[in-house]
């Protein structure tokens, strides 16, 4: 089923060029363009979609207060003639961000991203688990394979998620919520600070666990694993 998708911008000729972007990808549906934010936006409230292109600067009211307004909201895709992107983009989860001119190549890897996290939305592995994590960082939704988890470190407001090969990655997200899309089978909190991989877990001494390049302390809170850990 190809995505049902409308565009907005106050642009002729940019809102043109995404009708033509969009007509080179089969699993993509233009079902709607408009050239004013309110009328896009009385649309979107009566018409459900899954993917929208909007510009941010217009005249009537910005791309990010139409897509905030939304009770329910698509995924979405912003563009801008800006270099500098507005941080309220960053708290609307947006799946990317073009800037104008749009190239064709960048547009569809956003497209791409698109595609790949509606299919993370909606289907599961043969298992029934996701296998991958999508997150929002540096303005966008990056995929992270579960595998590739080391560790997630809690650092007030943000976690920085520890990959192999000493990655990391930055998102405005808090350890609970995270937690929440993790495989409860899988990761476990061992602190209010940490959330470990459990088949990562090399040993466990005392309040530490130990991990491949580092121990990390376990608190009262879930001292339990600990115990729950050695039966497993």
């Amino acid at each position: 089923m190809a995505l049902k998708c409308v565009a907005i911008d106050d642009e002729p000729l940019a809102l043109e060029l995404i009708k033509n972007y969009v007509a080179w990808f089969p699993a993509l549906q233009l079902v709607n363009t408009f050239e004013d934010a309110v009328s896009g936006a009385e649309y979107l409230r009566n018409n459900p979609i899954n993917l929208l292109f909007i510009d941010i600067n217009m005249p009537d009211i910005t791309g990010i207060d139409l897509v905030r307004s939304l009770a329910v909201k698509p995924m979405v895709i912003f563009t801008t003639a800006y270099k500098n992107f507005a941080f309220e983009g960053f708290e609307l989860e947006a799946i990317d961000y073009l800037l104008k001119p749009i190239d064709v190549k960048r547009f569809g890897k956003a497209v791409e991203k698109a595609i790949e996290y509606y299919k993370y939305k909606t289907s599961f592995t043969k298992e029934g688990e996701d296998e991958s994590l999508y997150v929002y960082s540096e303005y966008r939704m990056v995929k992270i394979e579960l595998k590739e988890i080391e560790y997630i470190e809690s650092m007030e407001d943000y976690i920085k998620i520890h990959l192999h090969n000493a990655k990391t990655i930055l998102t405005l997200m808090p350890l609970k919520k995270v937690l929440e899309k993790l495989p409860e089978d899988k990761f476990q909190r061992i602190h209010r600070s940490y959330i470990v991989p459990v088949k990562k877990i090399i040993s466990i001494q005392g309040r530490k666990v130990k991990l491949a390049d580092i121990e990390l302390p376990i608190s009262d809170s879930y001292a339990d694993f600990a115990r729950r850990w050695v039966k497993m």
